[in-house]
């Protein structure tokens, strides 16, 4: 695996109100119910930047194959992050697992979309960091297959039960609340995987002379140093409804969205602040 060339750096920001210079999503699963395109929208509509990385999973071609499932937000999503691209945004597509089949027009581009394996971003501090998906780490993709499909299926039926339940918190004007990762998060192989993940990776970046790392796949948001270099994972946009951030100044920061998003809300505002600040996370690097 051969991190794609950085961009030339932009010297002239393609929009003087974004508010990061770059962010990274990944794992959205569009074209599953599970997927939570109405809080990416939001999302997308209220945070501007010089550079998107899409870090894989943005479209779940797995399950498209089973069945096929497409809400108007699904779409609508696509569309904004197409919208972004053609006002000046830099956007980079890494392939992952579920959208694999994106890895046979690595090194195209679509419109002004950036095809990859993987990517490499630099820092306004100059740290060179390594961006991939992930699932060249997970054995069970690599070794198994046929097993990852089965815990799909199953994690599928968990999703669906997460969006009734939510349904009704929502009903109580109680916030977003993931039975998945809380489950996830209860089981000692999980977290066991999760650590053995998080060290592969880091080591893979480490040996290749980048300062960080930054995945998906897990859907666990996380930023720490291990072992000298920094992992940082973005999340998802199933359970956690998070994304990395790299503000003007430098610093990388997680973000977890408030949930707010009003699914009957048709506006297209883009020039509009977030009204409410996001959460983020207390570590900042």
């Amino acid at each position: 695996m051969n991190a794609t060339e950085p961009t030339a750096a932009i010297t002239t920001p393609p929009r003087a109100e974004a508010h990061y210079r770059a962010i990274w999503i990944s794992d959205v699963h569009l074209g599953t119910a599970g997927a939570q395109a109405t809080f990416l929208l939001d999302f997308l509509k209220h945070n501007h930047c010089w550079d998107l990385y899409l870090v894989g999973d943005i479209i779940d071609g797995w399950q498209l194959r089973k069945q096929w499932y497409w809400h108007q937000s699904h779409n609508d999503v696509v569309q904004k992050v197409l919208r972004k691209s053609r006002k000046g945004t830099r956007v980079t597509y890494v392939a992952g697992n579920h959208d694999e089949v994106l890895r046979q027009f690595i090194g195209l581009a679509f419109g002004d979309i950036r095809i990859v394996n993987e990517a490499t971003h630099h820092t306004l501090d100059g740290r060179k960091l390594l961006i991939t998906h992930g699932d060249y780490f997970d054995g069970v993709i690599q070794h198994a297959k046929w097993l990852a499909y089965v815990g799909d299926t199953l994690y599928t039926l968990v999703l669906k039960l997460n969006n009734h339940f939510n349904r009704l918190r929502h009903r109580l004007g109680l916030p977003y609340w993931s039975l998945s990762q809380y489950l996830k998060h209860k089981v000692k192989n999980a977290v066991s995987f999760i650590t053995a993940f998080e060290t592969a990776v880091t080591a893979e970046a480490s040996g290749r002379g980048f300062d960080g790392v930054v995945c998906g796949h897990i859907h666990k948001p996380e930023m720490r140093m291990i072992n000298g270099t920094l992992y940082c994972n973005d999340g998802d946009w199933v359970e956690s409804l998070s994304a990395l951030v790299e503000t003007h100044e430098g610093q990388l920061k997680l973000i977890h969205w408030p949930y707010r998003a009003n699914p009957s809300q048709t506006t297209d505002d883009d020039e509009r602040l977030p009204a409410t600040e996001p959460k983020q996370t207390a570590a900042h690097v």
